[in-house]
């Protein structure tokens, strides 16, 4: 086995392995070289190498969204540092554990015109957790930041970065490890339960009539079913769950945007609730937002074991707890009130649901339609990444399988790695991965394709409009020549010859008939694969207007 001969580079490899970082992401350069010799020839360790640092960063993060525990990317120095940062402040919005290890010259070599070099240090500081800028030679001190980043990534799920510069020689080996790192772990940063205002919180609960709870982005079974079953049944009670809950009980509120939109002054003081209470990551529905920051309730809780966002501006206590321990807590301890909100709120609900199935039944060729086939079409048991925009919009309108998982990058809602982080997500999921995306997040992230790693159980649904058909949707704009070039970003691309450069079997379907056929082959097809949908620019807008129309 070979060890980099540069002793702090073996400190470092030595130290992952004793935190036990076991995915490794490499950017292939040359300064990184100690640390890419060291990972690579560790049977320890499992290394992956994506050229594009961007999209490494992405692949990564959908591995590290998996399985929960630090991925590591490593990258040489220069600019190629700085394309991390995307996937870095999406992993600390979404509290996804993520290391950027960056090779760097030595500090005399930075701002004197040497070449490849920037500053390197602190890069990230407005974006991650802990900077851990190493020196030189190995020491204790550099253990310590060391061991100091990775605890941190760990215990508060999110990003650190560790700068560590190497003078050359820089592809030295030795057969034997010599160095002896001091490993320290950061105790005082383990999470303790925040109950402490309970009891005043069970009277409020008591209380109050209209209890409503929204959910945001969370991982499967993060609450128990008896829990489920019991909030889904109390009459003072009614939950709102987003497609990136992955929450579900039939008599919870999934589509809320079909639910609300339509609604009158009257409506929403009916929903306006005495109490709110949050729990997961960020919350899709714009409607949902609006409506809360101006019909305000009396007393808003989240539920997180780390932070708390006001979001609608109303915030009044912060449990630093897990959900399933907080309910565990208060749920044995409340009594049932009479109210007639949850009965309410299932009528409507109900209405709701009849107007629009009349509708997806027979709504014009569309986005809308297509979505609708989608998810109807989807297998049981899969795993469902859906890139942002209109995907994941056009998603939340319509009823997915409780037996299908959805993740989505909600942290900052960008487009820009939502194919690499579903490519990272592939290669460690226990089940087969669907990406559902539109034309401009795919062409973006087209690079994430340039990937050794990706199985054959890996598909993609590409939902191709010509543009950014979301900006037709968003109020405000106006159909003029810079809004087609600047906003929409009108285009005549397709996928067919990404998908064959890339080894991706590839189908096509531009009408109602031809979406039947192409999902059917599509969902059979036994390696990786691509269907584009194409879909008309002109009357997407409109159709989803329609829609919202139809529910009144």
């Amino acid at each position: 086995m070979l060890y980099p001969k540069i002793p702090l580079a073996q400190s470092l490899i030595e130290i992952f392995r004793q935190k036990k970082i076991r995915h490794i992401v490499i950017s292939p350069g040359s300064r990184n070289a100690p640390l890419t010799i060291g990972f690579a020839s560790h049977p320890e360790f499992t290394c992956y190498s994506v050229a594009d640092e961007r999209s490494a960063g992405f692949f990564a993060l959908g591995i590290a969204q998996q399985i929960q525990k630090p991925v590591a990317v490593v990258c040489t120095s220069g600019s190629a540092l700085l394309n991390y940062y995307p996937a870095l402040a999406e992993a600390f919005y979404s509290q996804i554990p993520f290391v950027v290890v960056s090779a760097d010259r030595p500090l005399s070599k930075i701002d004197i015109g040497d070449g490849q070099t920037i500053r390197q240090q602190n890069v990230f500081e407005n974006h991650s957790l802990y900077n851990a800028n190493l020196t030189e030679e190995s020491s204790a001190e550099n253990d310590r930041k060391i061991c100091e980043a990775l605890d941190i990534s760990i215990l508060k799920k999110g990003p650190v970065h560790i700068n560590v510069p190497f003078e050359e020689p820089l592809y030295d080996t030795v057969s034997k490890l010599s160095a002896e790192p001091e490993i320290s772990n950061l105790k005082n940063l383990k999470n303790l339960k925040n109950l402490k205002n309970l009891n005043k919180a069970l009277d409020f609960w008591n209380s109050s009539k209209k209890k409503l709870i929204v959910v945001g982005t969370s991982y499967p079974d993060e609450i128990s079913s008896e829990f489920i079953e019991k909030l889904a049944n109390d009459p003072s009670v009614v939950v709102m769950t987003e497609t990136t809950s992955n929450l579900h009980h039939p008599k919870f509120v999934s589509k809320i945007d079909v639910l609300i939109t339509t609604f009158s002054e009257e409506d929403f003081k009916a929903l306006q609730p005495d109490l709110l209470i949050t729990f997961g990551g960020m919350v899709v529905s714009k409607r949902v937002k609006a409506f809360l920051r101006k019909y305000q309730p009396e007393q808003h809780w989240h539920i997180d074991t780390l932070r708390a966002y006001d979001t609608f501006g109303c915030l009044t206590e912060h449990f630093q707890t897990s959900p399933d321990d907080f309910f565990r807590e208060i749920l044995p301890k409340t009594t049932e009130i009479q109210s007639d909100y949850s009965d309410f709120v299932q009528k409507i609900k109900q209405i709701r649901k009849e107007k629009s199935l009349t509708f997806s039944q027979t709504a014009p060729y569309s986005d809308f339609s297509v979505f609708y086939k989608i998810v109807k079409a989807l297998p049981d048991a899969i795993q469902l990444q859906v890139s942002n925009s209109a995907a994941i919009r056009y998603l939340q309108l319509f009823d997915v399988k409780p037996s299908v998982e959805v993740f989505c990058n909600r942290g900052t809602s960008g487009i820009d790695g939502s194919t690499s982080t579903a490519v990272g997500a592939s290669v460690v999921a226990k089940k087969p991965v669907i990406l559902i995306t539109g034309d401009v997040g795919f062409f973006y992230d087209s690079n994430a394709l340039w990937n050794n790693y990706i199985p054959d159980t890996f598909k993609i649904i590409v939902v191709n409009n010509s543009g950014g058909g979301i900006f037709r949707i968003l109020p405000g704009h106006q159909k003029t020549e810079i809004f087609h070039t600047f906003f929409e970003t009108q285009h005549q691309l397709n996928a067919e010859h990404l998908a064959k450069m890339f080894d991706f079997n590839y189908f096509y379907a531009q009408n109602e008939l031809e979406v039947q056929v192409g999902l059917e082959q599509f969902l059979e097809c036994s390696k990786k694969c691509i269907l584009e949908i194409k879909t008309p620019t002109q009357v997407n807008d409109e159709v989803l207007k329609g829609f919202f129309r139809s529910l009144k």
